[in-house]
């Protein structure tokens, strides 16, 4: 009977040990920006593509996202008075069909593409953050009714962008 309460309690103190030495961590709190850091500035990319207002709206997703998670003071021209410059290039688009429709042999359902690279940097030049090969996709459905032909292409640019925007803040905020 000793040996059991012992079992039992040995097994309730390792229960212990474990939920209070657990590594979990909340995720967004542990910054690893420098604190002397409180204005960004996020001219507007450059497009090396020829996919029009790509680079607009990629850059004002990642406005967006750093204004709305963020208390940093974001501005659109780097300056004397900005602690850090953010710049981004998109480098490639792509859409390709994935599937297609039996009866007309037309796409019905595309794939985007979208390479860009990015740096921030300090007021110096020193690289804080620095990613050179984003690649984020986007699928959307084309639709087959002539009359009602709608572009999707655009709504799925925007998604991807937002996306992009917040996989970019995360990455920065938390210093991967």
């Amino acid at each position: 009977m000793k040996l059991f309460r012992r079992g039992r309690s040995g097994v309730a103190a390792i229960f212990i040990c474990f939920s209070l030495g657990c590594g979990y961590h909340t995720v967004g709190h542990a910054t690893q920006l420098p604190e002397n850091i409180k204005t960004i500035a996020v001219p507007s990319f450059k497009n090396e593509t020829l996919t029009y207002r790509i680079e607009q709206m990629l850059t004002a997703s990642v406005v967006r996202e750093f204004t709305t998670r963020t208390r940093y003071r974001i501005v659109s021209q780097p300056g004397d008075d900005v602690d850090a410059t953010l710049l981004g290039t998109v480098l490639s688009t792509t859409a390709s069909p994935l599937t297609y429709d039996t009866a007309t042999g037309r796409a019905a359902s595309v794939l985007v593409v979208v390479s860009m690279k990015v740096k921030l940097t300090d007021r110096n030049g020193k690289v804080l953050y620095q990613n050179p090969a984003y690649l984020f996709r986007e699928q959307y459905e084309v639709s087959q009714d002539l009359s009602s032909f709608f572009e999707e292409d655009s709504p799925a640019f925007r998604r991807l962008s937002q996306d992009f925007a917040r996989t970019l803040v995360a990455n920065v905020l938390e210093g991967f």
